[in-house]
C-alpha cells in the first residue's frame, strides 16, 4: 500500500465522481484536487453534499462512478484491513464535536493513543497533555464533556483529532453554533494546527467570512458540481451568479428563495375546479 509518486503533491484527487441518494442527484461528474499542506474550503448552500463529500472521502459511503484517491491510493478499491489503516492517518472534526460523553476531557485524547498504538500509560498521558495545551485546554483535562462551553468542546474534539498526528484534519462544519469568541479562536486553531503540524486540512461550512479568511484554495459546490474554485481573492472578486449569490448571502439567485410549486392561483383554487 504505496502511494503514487505522480500525486506527491495532491493529496485528495477526486475524478467523476457521481453520487445519489435515491432520485436525487448529489454529485454528478465532480473533479477535485486537494492540495497538501495546505486550507482547502468546500463551501456552498445547505444541502448541496459537503458532509457526504467528506464521508466520499474517508469512504464511508460509495460513489455510484468516479474515483477518490488519498495520498495516490483508490479509497474505494482498498481491501477492508487497508482502508482502516489509511483512516487512522485522517482525523475528524464532526459538526457536533462528538465527544464521549462518559470519558473525561483527558480520556477522550487519550481513547485513540490506546485504541491504535502501544504506548505506556506514561507516554499517553504526556501526549495527551500535550495535545490539550496545543488547544489552550491543558488545564481542563480533568473535566467531563457536560462541563464544556460549546466552544471548549470543539477544541477538544480538535485535540482528539490530532492525537495520533494525521496527515490530514477534515473539519465539518467547525463553526456552526459558535458565539464569536469561539468562533475566532477556531479559525486560528485550524490555521495555526495544519501550519505547526506540517498537515492538509479539509473545511467543509457556510461561513464565507471565516472559512475564506484561513483558505489556501476554496471550492463552491452547488448542484451537484463545483461551479467555482481558486483563492479566496479570486472568489470574493467572482461575477459568477452563483457564487455572488452565496458568498454575499443574497436570498434569491440561482438558488430559488420558493421551492418549486405549481401557480399559486392553481393551488389554491384546486378545490374550485
Amino acid at each position: 500500500m504505496s502511494p503514487n509518486p505522480a500525486t506527491t503533491d495532491i493529496l485528495v484527487r477526486i475524478r467523476g465522481l457521481r453520487f445519489n441518494r435515491g432520485s436525487k442527484v448529489i454529485f454528478d461528474g465532480v473533479d477535485l484536487d486537494i492540495p497538501r499542506g495546505g486550507v482547502t474550503a468546500i463551501m456552498g448552500p445547505s444541502g448541496t453534499g459537503k458532509t457526504t463529500l467528506l464521508k466520499l472521502i474517508g469512504g464511508q459511503l460509495r460513489p455510484d462512478a468516479g474515483t477518490i484517491e488519498v495520498d495516490g491510493l483508490n479509497v474505494h478499491a482498498l481491501s477492508t484491513r487497508d482502508l482502516y489503516r489509511l483512516r487512522i492517518r485522517m482525523g475528524m472534526l464532526f459538526q457536533s464535536g462528538a465527544l464521549l460523553t462518559d470519558l473525561s476531557v483527558f480520556d477522550n485524547v487519550a481513547y485513540p493513543l490506546r485504541e491504535h498504538t502501544r504506548l505506556n500509560p506514561s507516554m499517553i498521558r504526556k501526549l495527551v497533555l500535550l495535545k490539550l495545551e496545543a488547544v489552550g485546554l491543558r488545564g481542563a483535562h480533568h473535566l467531563m464533556p457536560a462541563q464544556l462551553s460549546g466552544g471548549m468542546a470543539r477544541r477538544v474534539a480538535m485535540a482528539r483529532a490530532i492525537a495520533l498526528d494525521p496527515m490530514m484534519i477534515m473539519y465539518d462544519e467547525p463553526f456552526t453554533g459558535q458565539d464569536p469568541i469561539s468562533m475566532g479562536v477556531l479559525v486560528r486553531l485550524i490555521r495555526r494546527l495544519n501550519d505547526a503540524a506540517d498537515i492538509s486540512s479539509i473545511v467543509v461550512s457556510h461561513d464565507v467570512k471565516e472559512t475564506l479568511s484561513i483558505a489556501d484554495l476554496a471550492y463552491v459546490i452547488s448542484d451537484g458540481r463545483v461551479i467555482e474554485a481558486g483563492s479566496p481573492h479570486k472568489l470574493n472578486a467572482s461575477e459568477n451568479p452563483s457564487t455572488r449569490q452565496f458568498i454575499d448571502g443574497l436570498p434569491d439567485g440561482p438558488v430559488a428563495f420558493h421551492y418549486g410549486a405549481p401557480a399559486l392561483d392553481a393551488d389554491l383554487f384546486e378545490d374550485a375546479l
